[in-house]
């Protein structure tokens, strides 16, 4: 879509977090409730899964569903990832309601090849905002608004979210150039009402009716000790919740800031903070794509982003050997964000969601995984990035001006 690579202006009254958060659960926790209207709520039981696994867990689920299986997705495709899930929903058990619900603008030949498979199944599938009635209305903002979040929610009990497709390039390790990389996460306990909160929201606006009331269990049984809270946002002219939760979790480090993100545009804000956390004294890592990018232009944008990042002691590395499609934040030794939230311009305006976890042993994984992550790829210094030609400086310029979204 036009104008995706273009970074949004800023604006002197943007949102700024200066306040010095709290370091203790309770703290940690008023602060994303305040700010976010949700609290980090204990008793939940979380696990990392990477690329092709969550083909894996997600058969898992549905062979696990004893009432209800609800899938959101932005792309869901034809192909072989996609045939697995559709005989696992056939293999259900008898009396499990499957309710599926995409995006039609990610999910190309889901309608006339997919969508079939899954009534035959016995489910029952719903399309978001309709691009044959956008195209006609022409409302281009309606066409931007997009549902790009990816949920899976089975007895209103556990979910999964991150940011996986159903198609092929979510299969294999993402050490190939033809395999994303990408991290989701599960997540058992009581944080998932806020999963299910969300797919119910987006089924009823593509014409679904009330969930009933055994998809929200109440009250679900402590199944860990991660505390973690599930964050939203839709369609808004001026601050969404994605960008208020990202300032707020950049706000929080003190001694580590580790980002991966597939496209990577900060807004002036969120620029504006990284700095101020390397000044402090933090360590700020982000881990973006490199020359596999699917999207020519957002990848400029996202070039363009680097030089004041980089002059001012952020270090930026470049994935090498696939495309990197993670969203993920690493906060310290405790916080963690996972979801299918890019930092770009786009998530502005589309219905995204991530899954915040307050837990040192699912940090200490996610710094694992972003530690192997960095040896698959090529840190950009400043002394090369200041040498580059002119060709390449104009381009930084140019090809921002128009782009992509997946």
């Amino acid at each position: 879509m036009l104008f995706a690579g273009c970074g949004l202006p800023d604006h002197r009254l943007a949102l700024r977090i200066r306040d010095d958060i709290p370091p203790t659960h309770e703290g940690l926790s008023l602060a994303y409730y305040q700010t976010l209207g949700v609290e980090l709520v204990p008793g939940n039981r979380v696990e990392l899964v990477h690329n092709g696994a969550v083909f894996e867990a997600l058969e898992r689920e549905i062979h696990d569903a004893r009432s209800s299986i609800h899938i959101l997705s932005y792309i869901w495709r034809p192909g072989e990832p996609s045939d697995r899930l559709i005989q696992a929903l056939r293999e259900r058990r008898p009396g499990v309601r499957c309710r599926v619900l995409v995006d039609p603008l990610g999910s190309i030949r889901f309608q006339d090849q997919v969508e079939p498979k899954l009534v035959e199944a016995g489910c029952e599938v719903r399309i978001f905002r309709s691009l044959q009635g956008t195209l006609s209305s022409l409302n281009l903002g309606r066409m931007q608004a997009r549902m790009h979040r990816k949920l899976v929610v089975r007895d209103g009990v556990s979910g999964l979210t991150g940011g996986w497709g159903i198609w092929r390039s979510w299969e294999g390790d993402g050490r190939k150039p033809d395999e994303w990389r990408d991290a989701n996460v599960w997540v058992h306990g009581p944080a998932v009402r806020g999963i299910q909160l969300a797919f119910a929201q987006n089924w009823q606006e593509a014409g679904g009716g009330l969930l009933p009331a055994d998809c929200f269990p109440e009250p679900i049984p402590a199944e860990g000790g991660a505390l973690a809270g599930f964050v939203t946002s839709s369609d808004t002219p001026v601050l969404s919740d994605m960008e208020r939760l990202t300032l707020l979790t950049i706000a929080t480090a003190k001694e580590r800031l580790w980002i991966a993100n597939s496209y990577f545009i900060p807004t002036g804000p969120i620029r504006d903070m990284l700095i101020a956390k390397v000044k402090e004294g933090v360590d700020v890592r982000v881990l973006v794509p490199g020359r596999h990018h699917d999207i020519l232009p957002v990848k400029a944008g996202q070039m363009a982003s680097y030089a004041p990042l980089l002059e001012s002691g952020v270090r930026i590395w470049e994935y090498e050997v696939s495309m990197m499609h993670s969203k993920t934040l690493l906060v310290d030794d405790r916080l963690s964000v996972i979801g299918s939230t890019n930092m770009d311009p786009l998530a502005q305006s589309s219905e995204e969601g991530s899954l915040v976890v307050d837990d040192p042993g699912l940090a200490a994984r996610l710094e694992s995984a972003f530690e192997e992550d960095l040896s698959h790829s090529r840190e950009v210094r400043l002394d090369s990035w200041r040498r580059r030609g002119l060709l390449e400086r104009l381009s930084d310029a140019i090809l921002p001006l128009v782009g992509g979204y997946l």
